[in-house]
């Protein structure tokens, strides 16, 4: 293993113990969004599958950046 890589799993282990309920939240968010963002896009929209199946995909990825974001600034402000 190169000093890069063992660097990069030394970072990621650090993120991911610092930040585990964070990260189990944001995942559980962004699955439920994807079922119902393609759920609503077909039913409403009447739209195809793959069409609904792709804008499920970027949207929810967009909304868990924000909400990692926002939970990590909650956490902090409400941890005092």
């Amino acid at each position: 293993m190169t000093e890069f890589t063992h660097g990069i799993l030394t970072a990621s282990k650090s993120i991911y113990t610092n930040n585990k309920g964070s990260i189990l939240r944001t995942i559980i968010y962004t699955i439920g969004h994807f079922a119902i963002a393609i759920t609503v896009l077909m039913l409403i929209a009447e739209v195809s599958f793959m069409v609904a199946l792709t804008d499920a995909i970027v949207e929810p990825l967009a909304n868990a950046v924000w909400y990692f974001v926002l939970d990590k600034i909650w956490v902090a402000k409400y941890k005092k």
